[in-house]
């Protein structure tokens, strides 16, 4: 394979680089320091690769598990869900083409492509009871692993080795086919367990991919490295951010319906919720996380009643939820301010969350509309979006706790919302919760690779 070193041309790089270049312009003497949160890493040529790999293979986990769903249910919306998916791939094939050329980057995209077409052929075969279909979409698959490592290690010139990317593809193929399966089965809540373990696998792929290609291209990334504290702290809240945006979009779609499926749906997006909570009551404190989850899981309960009320067809219902969802904008606004210090100001905040509450009313009101495809293109819109509030937090924190983010190792602040509060009395460190749903991955990793064994 001849593979052109040119440099990574972000597609998003510069709508992530501008909520940060303003923070660390305009606050970055707060800290005390002369390190912003810029300059301490969080948008680096390397963190903005790993950014952009995290945005696009978490959503095509998101995006696929959705769509095979919508395919076993004969959704009407399947062929949008679909075309969604495939317009992801169009974005992740950009991304490897802007780094190893045009021939390379369509030859991954038709590797890549495959196995779309593979996981389709297992949801017809699956709603056909059709088990000899089956087996031939599970064997397809099995060399599409063996070709996509082939292809990764080459390009990274085995700094991704082929066994290590196969075990990895390996695992995403049956967190996907995991999902699928129980939610075929009716059994809704591993589904969406499954499916949230298959969106942070792909994470995990998108910090590795991006360490061999920053080691790769060390001049075209400025030399800098896209694993530190820093851009660690971003890539986690980049992953819980977009996934919220998704699963409210879902949860709402479910709700719409009516869904068997519906209350699973709600309690995935009240776990992300959680774990979007523990990470601001690391940094903050106990109790600031219990007042940002009192007010985030708001807006989620506002959505619900949008919901409700456009089932009932009760406008004034929508209405009075449209006014809550504003008072919450400025409500979560005024948090953030408050607990950044005025790194992000309420006014750029209140323009921001205003644009996500709009995002995903559209992507709703067009689903119960019928209009699919301007639903599914708020829904990929909303989750692009999310990438700028974990760009800007990041930022604020790391320009707030520089001697946190210094070193090689991950590490959180240890200060409660007013500086005062212990972090053993205040909150785990987020380095720790990520540990901790690392080592809950490897858990499942057992039970995947059995589920595996047990397939073929």
């Amino acid at each position: 394979m001849k593979l052109k070193k040119s440099m990574l041309v972000v597609p998003m790089s510069l709508m992530l680089l501008m909520p940060t270049a303003a923070l660390a312009e305009d606050h970055g003497d707060h800290s005390g320091n002369t390190e912003s949160g810029m300059e301490m890493g969080t948008a680096t040529p390397a963190a903005e690769l790993r950014i952009t790999l995290d945005t696009a293979l978490t959503e095509h986990a998101f995006l696929a598990i959705e769509a095979m769903r919508k395919g076993v249910d004969g959704a009407e919306d399947f062929d949008q869900a679909s075309a969604a998916l495939m317009a992801n791939s169009d974005d992740i094939a950009a991304a490897v083409s802007s780094v190893y050329g045009e021939e390379n980057g369509a030859a991954f995209l038709e590797i890549w492509n495959s196995h779309i077409g593979y996981f389709v052929d297992y949801v017809t075969a699956t709603a056909e009871g059709n088990q000899e279909g089956i087996d031939q979409a599970l064997a397809a698959l099995e060399e599409y692993k063996m070709e996509q490592a082939a292809f990764f290690a080459t390009a990274t010139e085995d700094r991704l080795p082929a066994a290590a990317l196969e075990e990895g593809l390996q695992m995403h193929i049956d967190m996907l086919l995991m999902a699928f399966d129980a939610y075929a089965e009716g059994d809704f809540e591993t589904a969406y367990t499954h499916e949230r373990e298959a969106i942070m696998h792909m994470s995990g792929f998108a910090e590795q991919l991006a360490v061999a290609i920053a080691d790769q291209f060390p001049e075209q990334f400025e030399n800098t490295n896209p694993d530190t504290p820093a851009i660690d702290l971003r890539s986690q809240l980049n992953y819980v951010f977009t996934e919220h945006a998704g699963l409210a979009a879902m949860a709402m779609q479910d709700g719409a319906d009516g869904a068997e499926s519906f209350d699973q749906a709600a309690a995935a997006l009240s776990a992300n919720a959680d774990d979007l909570s523990a990470a601001v009551a690391s940094v903050y404190g106990e109790d600031a996380g219990a007042q940002f989850a009192e007010i985030w899981n708001s807006h989620i309960g506002y959505f619900v009643d949008y919901v409700v009320a456009t089932g009932e067809g009760d406008t004034e219902g929508q209405e009075a939820a449209k006014a809550e969802l504003d008072g919450y904008i400025v409500e979560q606004a005024a948090f953030l301010d408050t607990a950044t210090e005025g790194r992000i100001p309420a006014a750029d905040l209140e323009a921001g969350l205003t644009e996500h509450v709009n995002q995903l009313l559209t992507a709703f009101d067009s689903y119960v509309a019928g209009d699919y495809e301007t639903a599914y293109n708020s829904i990929r819109e909303a989750w692009a979006h999310m990438t700028m509030p974990a760009a800007g937090l990041s930022a604020a924190i790391v320009d707030q706790f520089p001697d946190q983010f210094g070193g090689d190792m991950p590490g959180m602040p240890s200060t409660g919302m007013g500086g005062m509060a212990d972090a053993e009395e205040n909150g785990f460190p987020v380095g720790y919760l990520m540990a901790l749903l690392f080592v809950m991955l490897g858990g499942s990793a057992i039970a995947i690779r059995k589920y595996g064994t047990d397939k073929q």
